[in-house]
């Protein structure tokens, strides 16, 4: 099991708590961002094209405290930018322990090694490396636009493991993405000996450099029962079961935003972290004042018609574990039986396989032109 019990039995009493009091709305996860500053310039994300007197600008580990008082998720995302670069990341992970918090560091892990030598942080059942990983070595550089960067964070997944760190990846897949890969990347980070694999399909944030290599609904669908049908027993992922059938097209939820807010620099984004309508200065004001139904794919919105991304669905399928016995029931048949045999999906990918090896044959079979 890739997320531990006594991490699942506090988040399953807050959902079950706000379930009986019939709470309409409430987090269950905050994305915490307290820097855009990255040492990488992703072409998919849309977070470090921000002027550069905003890419030097920080929240005090006090305003990070304060807004996770404020929310009262039990799990807290540490994104950004890169959250190694924050020169208060230890007051501020350290203050999440003390209130018992999980925390998932999101990381693209260049300085992960380095900074754990240097004893910055400390193990904790609390706190997750969560290492930003797109694939296998050549996707994962071209992804992040750098070469060597998936050796590097390879290196550091390995030392963190080595000192007793919890570990898990976070990987976004794009059009074009090769299934085949992909599951042979699922092998290598099981090999590692990583707890736990998270995966979304990508978002076309409107400041993204890359605009032509997010997925469309029905792309997502095919790519994800790809990926995701006849499993091998060995691949554990950290996130709901639902979810990753919602992502295959065997469940249809409606986006829940406020499931995972957004708090940065700005104050309290809205609706999520991957739209900017503003900001407001409280949760209560995120929660109270913003036109929901304005959001989502049944609202008609053109910026969520392909949306398909954790942060709005993961809460929907939680939502939907917690909902009756028939979500309680359906979750439990997804953990104990989790293979998702599937002839067709299987027939495929051993075609993109053959084909692949074709082509590679036929590259190495040309003859050179004499110097």
């Amino acid at each position: 099991m890739a997320v531990p019990i006594s991490q699942m039995w506090t988040i399953s009493r807050y959902v079950l708590g706000h379930r009986l009091r019939r709470t309409r709305r409430y987090p269950l996860v905050l994305m915490l961002e307290p820097l855009f500053r990255c040492n990488l310039a992703c072409a998919g994300c849309g977070k470090t094209q921000y002027p550069t007197h905003l890419l030097r600008t920080e929240l005090a580990a006090e305003a990070c405290l304060s807004a996770v008082d404020e929310c009262g998720a039990p799990v807290v995302s540490i994104a950004g930018g890169e959250p190694l670069l924050h020169p208060q990341i230890r007051e501020i992970v350290a203050g999440l322990i003390a209130r018992r918090k999980y925390i998932y560091l999101c990381t693209n892990a260049i300085l992960l090694a380095e900074k754990l030598d240097e004893g910055l942080l400390s193990p904790s059942k609390y706190l997750i490396l969560s290492v930003h990983l797109d694939g296998p070595a050549e996707q994962h550089d071209f992804s992040v636009c750098r070469a060597g960067v998936y050796d590097k964070a390879a290196a550091g997944i390995r030392r963190a493991l080595e000192l007793g760190f919890r570990v898990t990846t976070n990987t976004t897949l794009f059009e074009g993405t090769d299934p085949n890969a992909i599951r042979r990347f699922f092998d290598e980070m099981m090999q590692l000996g990583i707890e736990g694999i998270t995966i979304s399909p990508g978002y076309s944030y409107e400041a993204a450099a890359d605009q032509d290599g997010f997925l469309a609904r029905e792309q997502t669908h095919h790519l994800f029962k790809l990926l995701l049908s006849n499993r091998d027993k060995r691949w554990r992922f950290n996130q709901s079961p639902l979810f990753l059938e919602f992502l295959m097209g065997q469940r249809a939820y409606e986006c829940m935003p406020w499931g995972n807010p957004t708090y940065n620099i700005f104050g309290w984004q809205v609706p999520c972290y991957l739209l900017e309508d503003g900001y407001v200065d409280t949760f209560e004001e995120l929660l109270e004042l913003t036109e929901w139904e304005r959001y989502g794919q049944a609202s008609g919105n053109p910026k969520c018609r392909n949306c398909m991304v954790h942060c709005g669905y993961e809460p929907s399928a939680v939502h939907d574990t917690f909902s009756g016995p028939a979500g309680m029931l359906a979750t439990i048949r997804a953990l104990l039986f989790r293979r998702y045999k599937d002839p067709d999906a299987a027939a495929e990918l051993k075609r993109g396989s053959a084909a692949d090896e074709a082509d590679s044959q036929s590259l190495t079979s040309r003859p050179t032109s004499a110097a």
